[in-house]
């Protein structure tokens, strides 16, 4: 199989190149073909140099806040070299807000200076293969630790006027689970059911109150699989058995900054 071909380059007058250095190393290590450009390279050299080695992406680096400018001039110097069919994705010190501003100027992604360089390659080969990764299709529930759930409900059914859907034991996660509909998604009050149960750790450690937002996702072996492979903090390799017979995993908190996220695959209809 032909390998991936990546230019890696540096527009403007950046010259700081530390950076895309271990992003080019990275993607070798990934079997791919990288050709570096050098420091301060204008938007028309990168395009030529792209067209002349016939490469698949153009990765841009920028560090001196001109990103704004140079990488949208890169994706139209392509177009007047008629090779707009070459994705173009970014990288470094790219304030979160002008995210939108660079993909509606046409580049295909934008990787902040927190991502692993894993995710870098991985999104390139999906790219490549023409894979994307769907988001996740709805916040599934919000589960909140609650040491009683009786004592709890008076304020979700009277104050809030919720409707208590249904409650459930989970002997598998040692707790007792009060659903309430809310739009698309759902309220899950959480309450332990012994003293060894996660959820009465939490409220031990911690309080009652928000303990995990759960995503709903379509084929959550695949998505483990795919943040395995980038790295990402994992409390469950592999899928368990949730309340309502769905299937379920956790994410690691330090992989969202303190936040715990429970992917959700519902039961599949025969």
């Amino acid at each position: 199989m032909k390998p991936i071909r990546v230019l890696i380059a540096k527009p403007g007058l950046d010259g700081h190149d530390r950076g895309a250095l271990i992003i080019a190393q990275a993607l070798r290590d990934h079997g791919m073909e990288v050709i570096y450009t050098g420091l301060r390279q204008s938007p028309v050299q990168i395009a030529r140099a792209a067209v002349q080695e016939d490469v698949d992406v153009v990765g841009l680096s920028s560090l001196s806040g001109a990103h704004k400018s140079l990488f949208p001039k890169v994706v139209e110097a392509l177009a007047a070299e008629q090779a707009e069919d070459i994705p173009v994705i970014g990288g470094g010190v790219i304030p979160a807000e002008d995210i939108p501003f660079l993909e509606e100027k046409g580049v295909a992604k934008i990787f902040t200076s927190g991502s692993p360089t894993e995710a870098i390659a991985i999104y390139i080969k999906q790219m490549m293969n023409h894979e994307t990764r769907a988001a996740p299709k709805k916040v599934a529930h919000i589960g909140i630790a609650v040491q009683s759930i009786d004592m709890t409900l008076p304020f979700y059914q009277n104050t809030l006027g919720l409707t208590l859907e249904a409650v459930e034991e989970v002997e598998s996660e040692k707790v007792k689970v009060a659903f309430f509909t809310i739009g698309e998604s759902r309220i899950e009050l959480l309450e332990p059911t012994s003293d060894d149960s996660p959820i009465q750790q939490y409220i031990t450690k911690k309080g009652e109150g928000v303990h995990h937002i759960a995503l709903e996702v379509d084929d959550i072996h695949e998505r483990l699989k795919q943040y395995r492979e980038e790295g990402i903090s994992l409390i469950h390799d592999a899928p368990k058995e949730g309340a309502h017979q769905t299937q379920i995993a956790f994410l690691h908190p330090k992989a969202a900054n303190g936040v715990l996220y429970e992917l959700c695959q519902p039961k599949q209809e025969d």
